[in-house]
């Protein structure tokens, strides 16, 4: 089996890091793989906030309920990234949105999101998508500007647990041949 693929099947959710930091050099390859990441007529609709500052942390863990499983996350893990992304851009031919989903934003930064989870796990590094949390006052704490929404934000750094492979939906359950 390839590198990427064994990446695809061994990638699990990560809640738990040590201390040891993230060093620029494994951000700056992270990095260069969201920005190389495909997107709608390569609008490239994303933004992203390294959150570093300690207090800003604590404030973005605050909109999280407490029963949210990447609640400590946010605030240990030593590199958070907020993901947010530029609403009217991806989807758009022109002056409209010719599909039935209209704007892509989703779909795009979905990409972007799987792209660095799993470069993140071929460099050692867990990760956990978190997107349970109070969108509007992220937006309020991270000053998001108008027309630009925070999706998720991605807590990161060396595992410090293992993850277990959830049970999946076996692939005849969902695969159609020809029509539904």
């Amino acid at each position: 089996m390839n590198e990427v693929i064994s990446n695809m099947f061994e990638r699990r959710t990560i809640r738990k890091y040590t201390d040891q930091a993230v060093t620029d050099e494994t951000l700056e390859q992270l990095y260069k793989v969201m920005e190389s990441t495909q997107s709608w007529a390569n609008t490239q609709c994303w933004e992203i906030v390294n959150v570093v500052n300690p207090e800003i942390r604590t404030q973005l863990q605050a909109t999280l309920p407490k029963q949210n499983p990447a609640y400590r996350a946010t605030v240990d893990a030593p590199v958070l990234f907020a993901l947010c992304a530029k609403k009217g851009t991806s989807g758009m031919i022109g002056d409209s949105m010719p599909t039935i989903h209209e704007d892509w934003y989703m779909y795009d930064l979905g990409l972007m999101t799987q792209n660095l989870c799993l470069a993140a796990h071929s460099l050692g590094l867990g990760t956990v998508v978190v997107g349970w949390f109070d969108h509007n006052k992220c937006n309020e704490i991270l000053n998001v500007p108008e027309g630009t929404e925070i999706v998720s934000m991605i807590p990161m750094g060396y595992r410090n647990q293992k993850g277990a492979m959830p049970k999946h939906k076996p692939f005849a359950s969902f695969m159609h041949t020809d029509t539904f």
